[in-house]
């Protein structure tokens, strides 16, 4: 028996397609640049500490950029604001690890092309719904800031696949705590000499390169790593003023990379460099 066009498999999966019911698993885009848009996506999984995973995915060309959570020099930082939600608390980005640039002079820390911030929330009750205001910086030969506001229901009846993969691999680019029973590095000190923090190396998987100093306060940024005279260690060179009072006891993250993967290691600045 020959199959009308209204029975042939392709034309069938359109039909379930179209008529099946949609999962509230994504806002639709925004156009926040020429070029560039951003929405809201949900996996609609939630996990048994009551916390589950949303992102804010970018879609903009390669020669588009936005920026990490230490911007740098003349990034502008992203800002996540959820007041007005219902059922959720707690919203924090989980940031992939970023690519170093200088352009102009200026060193900033960024992303590039497509891209997907995994955002961490807690949810009280078996729904919520998200209402998420973003400010962020989205970059081509001008950069400006850009400001979003989204609605997204919290459902958990129906876990969207496609979604939970996008947020999982886009987990697995985030730097996560420094696992090891030893401190991947010596003593973190300030040398004055250079202006800059000595960084001695403990764990050889460490790439040198990769090492990026933040201590969450804005106005701070740290050059590339330099091997140092003694090459024991890198120094991480402080580009600006030095921190008012001093750098003793000065909590310092470390993200860096190794060759399983991104890790990140906080630790208290010494008094001074050997």
């Amino acid at each position: 028996m020959l199959l009308s066009p209204m029975h042939s498999p392709l034309v069938l999966a359109v039909v379930l397609a179209l008529t099946s019911p949609v999962l509230a698993a994504a806002t639709p885009w925004q156009d926040v640049a020429l070029g560039a848009r951003i929405r809201l996506i949900s996996g609609d999984v939630i996990k048994p500490d009551g916390t589950t995973l949303v992102g804010l995915q970018i879609d903009m060309p390669d020669n588009f950029k936005t920026y990490w959570r230490s911007p740098g020099e003349s990034g502008i930082p992203t800002e996540l604001n959820i007041d007005g939600s219902s059922g959720v608390s707690g919203a924090e980005i989980q940031w992939p690890y970023p690519t170093t640039e200088i352009s102009n002079g200026f060193l900033d820390y960024v992303y590039r092309g497509p891209t997907l911030l995994p955002v961490s929330l807690r949810v009280a009750g078996g729904s919520a719904t998200l209402v998420a205001s973003v400010l962020m910086g989205v970059c081509s030969e001008v950069c400006v800031p850009v400001r979003a506001k989204f609605t997204l229901p919290l459902a958990f009846a129906a876990p969207d696949a496609a979604q939970n993969i996008r947020l999982a691999q886009a987990l697995a680019l985030v730097p996560l705590p420094w696992p090891g029973a030893e401190a991947p590095f010596g003593t973190i000190g300030f040398d004055a000499a250079v202006n800059g923090l000595r960084v001695p190396f403990v764990d050889p998987e460490i790439d040198p390169a990769s090492i990026i100093a933040s201590t969450g306060d804005p106005t701070q940024v740290f050059g590339a790593p330099q091997k140092s005279p003694d090459t024991r260690a890198v120094i991480l060179p402080l580009r600006g003023t030095t921190k008012a009072g001093g750098w003793k006891d000065q909590p310092v993250q470390l993200t860096f990379m190794t060759a399983k993967g991104s890790f990140k290691f906080t630790e208290p600045v010494s008094l001074a460099a050997p």
